[in-house]
């Protein structure tokens, strides 16, 4: 199933969020990514969604587009952030800032060697903390970002990407 195949199964509510997955994935040289930032992107999120249909749409997209390792750190970046999303979310949420103050105890070695380039994987990561709502990884996923010289145009791209299948996924619930 291609994305093509995905969109026909939204409903006519859906419009603009076809037009927008069209949009995305027939222009991703403009969209200021890499093929590897943008599909590894992709795939974290729809990882991240966990919907079978849209996984499996996105992966046919990617297909003979990217390396496994960079499906891999997808995976990686999605389940990671799965874990990181609640608790940092919660440390910024609670009014108890105690918390903050106690070390995590949270194992995250993949994050130093994720198999794909450092800036790569915090966009993947961004991406799936913007869907996730973790302000505070938000925060700290772009400031990285902007060290590694990643451009604010690649940056809301990836937020795009998270914006648009968050919408399709949604949408195909309603049809």
């Amino acid at each position: 199933m291609s994305i093509a195949d995905y969109k026909q199964l939204l409903g006519d509510h859906s419009k603009d969020t076809k037009l927008n997955l069209s949009s995305l994935f027939s222009n991703v040289d403009a969209s200021g990514l890499t093929t590897d930032q943008f599909y590894g992107t992709a795939l974290s999120l729809v990882y991240s969604l966990a919907d079978n249909e849209l996984i499996e749409a996105v992966e046919e997209e990617a297909e003979g587009k990217i390396e496994d390792n960079v499906k891999t750190a997808a995976k990686t970046a999605a389940s990671l952030m799965a874990m990181n999303n609640v608790y940092y979310r919660f440390l910024h949420l609670s009014s108890d800032k105690q918390f903050g103050k106690m070390p995590a105890g949270l194992r995250m070695n993949a994050m130093a060697n994720p198999g794909v380039d450092k800036a790569d994987f915090e966009l993947f990561s961004l991406a799936v903390s913007a869907l996730n709502g973790c302000g505070m990884c938000i925060d700290s996923h772009v400031q990285t970002l902007l060290k590694h010289d990643v451009t604010a145009q690649a940056i809301q791209s990836s937020i795009k990407l998270a914006a648009v299948l968050n919408a399709a996924l949604t949408a195909r619930k309603l049809s």
